[in-house]
């Protein structure tokens, strides 16, 4: 039976743990030069409405070095933007291909695709969630703490999907969570609540980013919320948010070995100041690398049925 990536929550933790056995085991494979091509004459389509660099580049990049063929669908060049109904694309495209990732707006959209697709379908991002990215991320984290058991997490900014997923890797994996977000801009209340009663107390939310990066083994933040489209509503976002930078200062409230974490793209003294982003701390571009591993990892485990 085929199984979706469509948010963590669908995930048990023994499945996080096969996909970051096996993540790891690629990128060491990788690092060797050794070529694994299990893939060859099976494609991946992807369907994007969002522009995209890392994720669109890293899966492109996963499947031809599995050996197979990733094929980009524009939706404006398809018979998608003449509003064919999902279930008739999702079924047709299940004959063509062997798996399909789709970066959108609506999670009820990739809802509808995985209802009426008889291949997997991977979430590569929508307004609610984006589980691949914090897979990759929590692979760093792995590799630079050794495990993700006992770690603090520090979300500093705003509660927007990539927090969302956070919070269900979480629940589902222990770990300590801490989200400083400004009033406004909390995660969604309703992925708090389910998180929250299937884990416990290891995820809060508060309003204080020094309070958050205490003890932190992990500063994690993303670009500020619904940047303005025009002057003055820039300056409003920038108020509530310049409080939340992760700049030196904060890092003095952390310990000497945490990691800070952004998956990009930055905007440089605004989130994230230029003397962290590119300081010893930072493993920004470690993190943005273990996307195209991690995604050769998802596509491995959910094409082979092994998930």
């Amino acid at each position: 039976m085929k199984k979706d990536l469509l948010t963590l929550s669908d995930l048990e933790k023994d499945d996080f743990e096969r996909l970051f056995k096996r993540a790891l085991e690629l990128k060491e494979r990788h690092k060797m030069g050794i070529t694994d091509r299990p893939f060859a004459g099976k494609t991946l389509g992807l369907i994007f409405n969002k522009p995209s660099t890392r994720t669109r580049i890293s899966f492109e990049t996963a499947m031809v070095q599995l050996g197979g063929t990733p094929i980009f669908i524009s939706t404006k060049d398809t018979q998608i933007a003449r509003n064919e109904p999902v279930k008739d694309t999702a079924r047709v495209l299940s004959r063509y291909m062997d798996c399909l990732a789709i970066r959108t707006f609506s999670q009820d959209l990739l809802v509808e695709y995985s209802k009426f697709s008889d291949i997997p379908i991977i979430n590569a991002l929508t307004d609610v969630y984006h589980p691949c990215q914090v897979l990759s991320d929590l692979l760093t984290v792995i590799e630079y703490k050794g495990g993700y058991e006992g770690v603090k997490v520090a979300w500093v900014g705003d509660g927007n999907n990539v927090a969302h997923s956070w919070i269900n890797a979480s629940a589902v994996l222990g770990f300590e969570l801490v989200l400083a977000c400004p009033e406004s801009y909390s995660p969604d209340s309703i992925i708090m609540k389910k998180a929250l009663e299937k884990s416990g107390s290891n995820i809060k939310l508060t309003r204080d980013p020094v309070e958050a990066v205490h003890d932190a083994d992990v500063i994690y933040t993303d670009v500020w919320a619904s940047m303005g489209q025009d002057d003055r509503e820039f300056n409003e976002i920038k108020q509530v948010f310049e409080p939340f930078q992760v700049n030196k200062a904060l890092l003095s409230y952390a310990p000497k070995d945490v990691i800070v974490m952004h998956c990009l793209p930055a905007h440089r003294n605004e989130e994230i100041s230029e003397e962290v982003m590119e300081g010893p701390r930072s493993v920004v571009w470690d993190q943005a690398e273990n996307k195209m591993h991690m995604h050769k990892a998802i596509l491995d485990l959910l094409i082979n049925k092994e998930l």
